[in-house]
């Protein structure tokens, strides 16, 4: 049987406020567990939440950045579950009116098509805490840093068919927030984590299956395994004659399986009602008008700047603004080297490589967009050749200065004088001799492959310094001679 899957994600966020939602206690990563949890967080008796204006504003950035309908009378709700974790006792969330209604994402997949997936509503709620089991013995720890954390829950419509459509679309909310600023996209510090909803129905059939929910997983690649993990299982059960139960399920990336957590919760569960501590929010449209004003080139529009300005390929363009940090790198590399093409290359293959080496994202580069944009002068000008400059990158990367400092200080400027090139190969010329009279009883196809070795013998001898178009030049005329 064929069978089709689907997913649906719901992504939790966590914004850059530098306080909480609901208190002015700390956000920032790292401190010693519990020295950021203030009477509010910990929901002591008479205390009251004041909400942070900023992650309002971080939110409708974002509703605006997805087309989406923005709730200008958006209501705060208690979802109300018990778990050590939560001091309250309950969640303070967003249920029927939330602040961002039905908007979109375009996402590119690797066929180099486009896929519209629908985005239901995105809300803004506090986090829990976190229980710690590790560091315990038959005991567990609570840390309530995290209590009170702003996240921006982003749940989309069920519009994915493959585990590798559901990573595209991660990506793509991953590169928006940092685009936007509201969210710094580290995923190894929880301040992105995606819940998946997977189901599988047979191919043709319109309803859905019974889908079950893999609970915060925090990379690319532990999404992407956990849901075909998660699709293999359902069908295994389904072929064997079983039935998907509705659960929330864990995955387990070391046996890499989902777990079975505990039977998945409805709405209704929750008892959802309005805060009473907590008035509407209204928002107006002068307040949208100015929001919308601030907003920064996104994705998509500087993928068709980068393919319209700089003439870059569908796929260059959108290699490079896959980050804003990348795209600015390669902007600056661009204008002081003056050739977006050589630019293009230079940041995703020489660059990209070296970043990969070292495990290093590109705001951390050794070498910045102002000295490889030094080296792509060089290279224009014809004072080195690119593959000098491959040297020159890689002494740079090693902190040996400036594209300039490294030519002089290694001398490695390329030979361009026409009568230098010459002699080199008439004296490389006179040492294969053999070859020379090979190649000139040599038809023209044989020909084409032995000019090659007659190449790699001249710049060989001229320690790759000759200028390589003016020794093919050459080379052609003094062998066809």
């Amino acid at each position: 049987m064929q069978w089709e899957v689907v997913i649906g994600l719901e992504i939790h966020t966590q914004l850059t406020t530098r306080s909480k939602i609901f208190s002015g206690s700390s956000t920032q990563f790292g401190s010693e567990p519990n020295t950021q949890a203030s009477l509010i967080d910990l929901g002591m008796p008479g205390v009251l939440p004041v909400l942070n204006q900023e992650a309002v504003r971080m939110a409708v950035m974002f509703g605006l950045a997805i087309d989406a309908e923005i709730g200008q009378h958006n209501v705060f709700a208690r979802k109300n579950y018990f778990y050590p974790d939560l001091p309250k006792g309950y969640q303070i969330s967003q249920m029927e009116l939330p602040i961002v209604g039905k908007g979109h994402l375009d996402i590119a997949l690797e066929d180099g098509t486009v896929k519209r997936v629908g985005i239901t509503r995105a809300h803004l709620e506090e986090d829990a805490g976190k229980s710690l089991h590790e560091e315990f013995s038959g005991a567990t720890g609570i840390d309530l840093n995290r209590a009170g954390t702003p996240l921006l829950e982003i749940v989309s419509e069920p519009d994915m068919r493959s585990a590798k459509e559901a990573v595209a679309y991660v990506k793509a909310i991953h590169a928006l927030v940092r685009y936007l600023g509201i969210c710094d996209g580290n995923m190894a510090e929880g301040s992105l984590r995606c819940d998946c909803n997977v189901s599988v129905r047979p191919k043709g059939q319109a309803e859905f299956g019974t889908r079950c929910e893999i609970k915060n997983v925090n990379s690319f690649r532990f999404i992407e395994k956990a849901i075909n993990s998660e699709i293999q299982r359902q069908i295994d059960l389904i072929e064997d004659g079983g039935k998907v139960v509705q659960q929330t399920r864990l995955y387990d990336p070391n046996k890499d399986e989902t777990r079975p957590m505990r039977s998945k919760e409805e709405a209704n569960d929750y008892r959802y009602f309005p805060d009473p501590d907590l008035l509407p929010v209204v928002i107006e449209d002068s307040y949208l008008d100015d929001v919308r004003a601030t907003l920064p080139e996104l994705p998509p529009q500087k993928r068709e700047r980068f393919q319209s300005a700089f003439g870059l390929s569908a796929y260059d363009a959108n290699v490079l603004a896959t980050s804003r940090e990348q795209a600015d790198y390669f902007e600056k590399v661009a204008s002081i080297g003056g050739d977006a093409k050589l630019a293009a290359n230079w940041v995703m293959v020489e660059l990209g490589s070296l970043l990969n080496k070292q495990s290093l994202d590109i705001q951390d580069s050794p070498v910045s967009a102002e000295q490889l944009g030094g080296i792509l002068l060089r290279i224009k000008d014809n004072t080195i050749s690119g593959k000098i400059a491959k040297v020159v990158f890689e002494a740079m990367a090693n902190g040996e200065g400036s594209a300039d400092e490294i030519i002089e200080k290694r001398g490695l400027k390329q030979v361009t004088d026409t009568g230098a090139i010459s002699a080199v190969l008439d004296e490389m010329l006179a040492a294969n001799a053999e070859q020379v009279e090979q190649y000139r009883a040599a038809d023209e196809a044989k020909r084409g492959k032995m000019f090659g070795f007659f190449v790699g013998q001249a710049m060989k001898a001229s320690k790759g310094k000759a200028n390589p178009q003016q020794v093919n030049e050459l080379l052609k005329s003094k062998l066809e001679g």
